[in-house]
């Protein structure tokens, strides 16, 4: 028996947002594991060996500690957004925006981290917003995108 191929994916109601659901759930566990044992590990501690440390030192912990949030952040914000005027990608820090007429090709390949959207410049832009370890739910959002694509490029 042959497994059947699922029929042409309607475009998704607009607007629509992808977001990557496993980098959401590593960041919430991995971020709160790092909390936790830095606070276990600071009051673990004996009280004097907590005043050895420097102002200087202290300083450089919250900095570091900073810095992963900014990281954490950043990749918990990615997404991908389909409206009526065209595609927003936001990988991390930066937003992009592009018209329909400008995709020419949305795809996932095989082995890649994440979705590209290969432009009419020749260009490709990497969208961490739907990532391929999210499994099936990112190759429909991967065949949403590409209907919503097609219904509002015009031929």
């Amino acid at each position: 028996m042959s497994a059947s191929r699922p029929g042409p994916t309607p475009p998704p109601e607009l607007p629509r947002t992808w977001r990557p659901l496993g980098a959401l759930v590593a960041v919430l566990v991995f971020g709160t594991a790092l909390v936790v044992l830095c606070g276990f590990v600071w009051y673990a501690l004996d009280p004097s060996d907590r005043a050895q440390f420097t102002p200087f030192q202290r300083v450089t912990l919250v900095v570091l500690m900073v810095m992963f949030f900014a990281c954490y952040h950043a990749l918990v914000r990615s997404r991908v957004v389909a409206t009526t005027d065209g595609v927003t990608v936001v990988n991390g820090y930066r937003t992009r925006r592009f018209e329909y007429p400008q995709i020419v090709r949305v795809s996932l390949g095989r082995g890649a981290p994440w979705g590209t959207l290969d432009l009419s410049d020749g260009t490709t832009v990497s969208m961490i917003g739907i990532q391929n370890s999210d499994g099936a739910r990112a190759r429909r959002a991967i065949r949403e995108l590409r209907a919503a694509v097609a219904a509002h490029t015009p031929s």
